[in-house]
């Protein structure tokens, strides 16, 4: 008896032992030929070999090795009540709460990693962290300029330091953008500009964009923008230079924050539909501006991008703006914005006839107020785009004595058309622009004039890479970099762009 038993056990740990690799069949070879040798051999009798066989087809599925191990025991004893059953070694003690398949779910990941008979609790998944949930893109443009011919003083573009007249190749921008929301609160968007091509043959890194959304609802209608961020005035300003044709802004809309951005606190409100609506205008190639709400307002220092505050005297600014679709599936956006502040200008001495002075400006900031509209009719496949707006600003007096509040006004039109083939995706447009006002971000302020023709053409065979061709003729350009501020008239220049998206 006590032969049989221990045969029996035996047999119930080479099952165990096996796993489901050796007993998944009911009638496994293996097993069976070793059974008949152990007959053979004279070690099991007749019938000990017909019970074994017996149990081995009954008990050996790949789904009960403790079964079969109780069983095996208790064929020649009676397990005590209340004693706890042989549990198989690798094998989790009970299946996953909730998991949908037994056979991946019953051994948990602690075992697996620790070893055969591990009974350290299963670690809790990890949270993830903020850093998580952040995305990382961003884009290039490389530029090659020529100026074709120019009558009076040189052309100096204040947007757009690759234009010169000794200068080719150009890395205009190189942006990474790290953005996100990391918690349900808070939106995360960091900019930086690697600008490759200075003129002082270094390289810089200079801040575009620093800031942080603070949703106040779930569905993230109403937030709060607090960093460097663009000022909501404008829609050309709003859209993004790695989406927008024409190579440059307009100087009209432009002259009102070079370089779109400053440091403030705006607020946002726009509805979950519209803020969908407004992702579209975008993703779908219609040269959409961004989602900067509905409306929008709030109060930004006012002195301009990555630039000290000397006043104590924030600007303000107010937008409302919003993009209709209608039934044919054509969309159109209207709107309407304004600010106003106290710029202070920067000054240096001017040499005019042989003498050299320096203007005088008011002390605490110079009146610097505006409001425009704008009207968007998409390019499904014909669009028309324009934007105007009128105000007061900074202005260097006609005799360079002093700088003084004077009128502005100015702004653009641009016709485009979007069409789809085999080849890509095509976007020709013609844009004419137009300003009349002082130049608050330059030294002294001077007062510019622009009129200028765009013709161009963008063309992306494949989402990650674009061309554009440009040709511009300047019917009158004031340059505001070298005094006595004269003008530059009928020039013509080409301009050739490839901008990878990554």
């Amino acid at each position: 008896m006590r032969r049989s038993l221990s045969l029996r056990v035996l047999l119930a740990a080479i099952l165990a032992a096996a796993g489901p690799g050796l007993s998944t069949e009911a009638s496994n070879p293996a097993l069976l030929k070793l059974l008949k040798v152990l007959k053979d051999r004279g070690t099991l009798s007749a019938q000990e070999y017909d019970d074994l066989v017996a149990a081995a087809q009954t008990e050996g599925g790949p789904s009960s090795p403790a079964p079969a191990v109780a069983a095996a025991s208790g064929a020649g004893t009676t397990a005590s009540k209340g004693e706890p059953k042989a549990e198989p070694r690798g094998e989790a003690k009970a299946a996953s709460p909730g998991a949908k398949n037994p056979e991946t779910a019953s051994v948990s990941p602690v075992s697996a990693k620790s070893g055969a008979g591990s009974d350290k609790p299963a670690e809790k998944a990890k949270a993830p962290k903020w850093y998580d949930q952040l995305n990382l893109r961003g884009y290039t443009q490389f530029r090659y300029h020529s100026i074709l011919e120019r009558d009076g003083a040189e052309l100096n573009v204040p947007n757009d330091r690759s234009i010169s007249e000794n200068n080719t190749f150009f890395i205009r921008r190189a942006r990474i953008i790290l953005s996100g929301d990391v918690s349900e609160h808070l939106g995360l968007y960091v900019q930086p500009d690697l600008n490759g091509s200075p003129t002082t043959g270094d390289f810089s890194v200079q801040l575009r964009d620093m800031y942080g959304d603070v949703y106040l609802d779930k569905a993230k209608e109403y937030r709060v923008r607090l960093g460097q961020s663009k000022v909501p005035y404008g829609w050309s300003n709003m859209q993004s230079s790695g989406n927008r044709a024409a190579l440059e802004r307009p100087d009209a809309i432009n002259s009102a924050a070079e370089g779109e951005r400053d440091i403030g606190a705006f607020f946002y409100w726009a509805p979950d539909e519209i803020r969908k609506r407004y992702a579209d205008l975008v993703k779908l190639g219609l040269k959409g501006s961004g989602d900067y709400g509905v409306i929008g307002f709030g109060g930004y220092s006012g002195q301009g991008l990555n630039r000290l505050d000397l006043n104590n005297t924030p600007h303000a600014v107010a937008k409302v703006s919003y993009p209709f679709q209608f039934s044919n599936g054509q969309f159109f956006e209207a709107g309407v914005h304004a600010y106003s502040g106290k710029f202070v200008t920067s000054t240096q001495a001017i040499n005019v006839a042989g003498t050299t002075f320096t203007p005088s400006a008011r002390a605490g900031g110079i009146t610097d107020e505006r409001v425009g509209i704008a009207a968007i009719w998409y390019p499904q496949p014909f669009g028309i785009e324009a934007e105007w707006n009128v105000g007061r600003g900074p202005e260097l007096s006609a005799d360079r004595r002093s700088i003084g509040t004077d009128t502005l006004h100015g702004g653009y039109v641009q016709f485009a058309y979007k069409d789809q083939n085999k080849l890509g995706a095509w976007f020709p447009f013609a844009r004419w622009q137009y300003y009349s006002g002082g130049r608050k971000f330059a030294v002294n302020a001077p007062y510019e004039r622009v009129n200028e023709m765009d013709f161009g053409i963008e063309w992306s065979p494949w989402n990650p890479v674009e061309f554009t061709v440009q040709f511009t003729h300047t019917f009158d350009r004031t340059n505001t970099k070298t005094a006595p501020y004269a003008d530059t008239t009928s020039a013509d220049r080409i301009s050739i762009q490839a901008q990878i998206n990554y």
